[in-house]
């Protein structure tokens, strides 16, 4: 039976080999678990839970597997020391997900502190629309490798709702592609359809608009489908591959 751990840090590189200046991968973000596929004094080889994503992480203090019971459906949360709004001592991101120990007032006590209980939903609630609050990640900067406020890239951001939305989702573009089986064209494309090129992922919010985390202009934009078809195809002579409805 496989031994699970899980990430008790806001946010954790994942590397592609074990140094600093190796290429970030994906990241974890509070909750993820990982299984331990080899260890170091420094770094260890790990294997995410959530989506069988292997990289390096440093070695530091995780803990057993802990059960989550909620989750952080906002941008980002405060973590606070006491049940009361006096001192932070963290931010969570969009889908951290917590073990609820203790309620006091209107905040919830987990591993790491106390949180506002109406910054969390329940573990298993699901909107009706998986990218129902996609647009808060609007204006978050474009890093590679990245899945929280401070940085997202676009399959990362694609991950986190339908993950957040209890649905399983690969990390990379090129396997999201091939994992979602439900083609659709282009003039009946609606809200929450799936577009990609190679290498690259957006999400309709209508016939006409679309959301993603785009790296040419540094952050995750709100464009038009045929203007964002055409750009993609005049600067990196790249075609939509596939459109893809859940």
């Amino acid at each position: 039976m496989t031994k699970y751990f899980t990430n008790i840090f806001s946010v954790i590189n994942l590397y592609k080999k074990a140094s600093l200046k190796s290429e970030v991968v994906t990241q974890m973000i509070y909750g993820d678990s990982f299984s331990l596929v080899k260890k170091g004094n420094k770094w260890l080889k790990i294997r995410t839970k959530e989506d069988n994503y292997s990289g390096f992480v440093q070695n530091k203090k995780f803990v057993p597997y802990l059960k989550p019971t909620h989750k952080v459906h906002k941008l980002f949360v405060k973590v606070h020391n006491f049940p009361n709004k006096q001192k932070k001592i963290s931010l969570l991101t969009f889908g951290s997900k917590i073990k609820v120990l203790d309620q006091k007032l209107d905040f919830v006590k987990f591993e790491k502190g106390w949180i506002k209980k109406k910054d969390l939903k329940l573990i298993n609630f699901k909107e009706k629309s998986p990218f129902k609050k996609i647009k808060i990640f609007k204006k978050i900067k474009y890093k590679w490798g990245g899945k929280s406020y401070k940085g997202i890239d676009c399959s990362g951001l694609i991950q986190i709702f339908l993950n957040f939305n209890n649905k399983y989702c690969p990390r990379d573009a090129k396997d999201q592609v091939k994992y979602f089986k439900r083609n659709v064209s282009l003039k009946n494309i609606q809200k929450d359809d799936i577009i990609f090129w190679k290498g690259h992922v957006a999400v309709a919010l209508s016939k006409n608009k679309l959301i993603h985390a785009y790296g040419p202009m540094k952050k995750t934009v709100i464009m038009g489908i045929d203007q964002t078809i055409k750009r993609i195809e005049r600067t990196a002579k790249l075609k939509v591959i596939g459109i893809k409805r859940l």
